[in-house]
């Protein structure tokens, strides 16, 4: 489903991706985890070109966009169609009610015709746990709400990825776990996803594969009840018995 091979990313003289390799199978849920600047969000960013690798390629599917060569925006387009992305901050607009803001994406980007569009928003909207908060406004809501909406959002393209970048990092703690419960959800229908978050608790239930990232390089992968339990790079034991305390 997901293939990413010798993806390299630099700003400047910065280089923040070394030769990344990642492989995620369609229907499983990759976790990325390691200490701030290691790379995770740009990992993710690349994933639908939001940043663009100098060298190797990335394959969602049966789409692959090799950067070695010219990427053209076209081609650009067309490859982010692919995924749904989850931010940090909610990034909603701030004139559309909850329901425009998962309307948009498929009138705009698609050309869904509205009618369709509002009932599959509403759809979402309830599946996510808002079918009473249709009509109101981002400011209206909570931040975990509004984290909810905007997965109602990445969804409503029919995306065959689901990405989400620390998506509980931004909210108070009470409101996490309705964030993390409507995203185990997701993983339970077999959506395929890849998550950076801090949350290991949802990492150690969720995940299919646990990645730990540091300095740019995917230091270790593998199952969360083996890495958690018996990491084996002297990196990750650091990291996580400082989480841990």
């Amino acid at each position: 489903m997901i293939t990413m091979n010798q993806v390299s990313k630099q700003f400047g003289d910065l280089v923040v991706l070394k030769d990344i390799n990642l492989e995620v199978k369609q229907g499983k849920v990759v976790v990325v985890i390691g200490p701030s600047g290691s790379g995770k969000t740009t990992l993710l960013r690349c994933l639908n070109i939001l940043e663009q690798p100098e060298q190797g390629s990335i394959t969602i599917d049966q789409q692959t966009v090799d950067f070695s060569k010219k990427v053209n925006k076209k081609e650009i387009l067309s490859f982010r169609k692919q995924s749904g992305m989850v931010f940090q901050t909610y990034n909603l607009f701030p004139h559309f009610t909850a329901l425009e803001n998962v309307m948009e994406g498929p009138v705009t980007v698609q050309g869904v015709n509205k009618a369709k569009a509002r009932k599959r928003a509403a759809e979402l909207l309830e599946k996510v746990g808002l079918s009473e908060k249709l009509d109101v406004y981002p400011y209206q809501l909570s931040g975990g709400q509004q984290q909810r909406v905007g997965i109602a959002r990445a969804m409503a393209i029919d995306p065959k990825v689901m990405l989400f970048d620390e998506p509980t990092s931004a909210l108070d703690p009470e409101l996490v776990g309705e964030v993390l419960l409507v995203m185990k959800q997701l993983a339970e229908e077999g959506r395929t996803m890849v998550v950076v978050t801090h949350e290991m608790k949802f990492a150690k239930d969720v995940a299919d594969e646990v990645i730990f990232m540091d300095n740019g390089i995917i230091v270790e992968r593998g199952k969360p009840d083996e890495l958690f339990s018996q990491p084996k790079a002297q990196r990750t034991k650091e990291f996580l018995s400082l989480i841990n305390q």
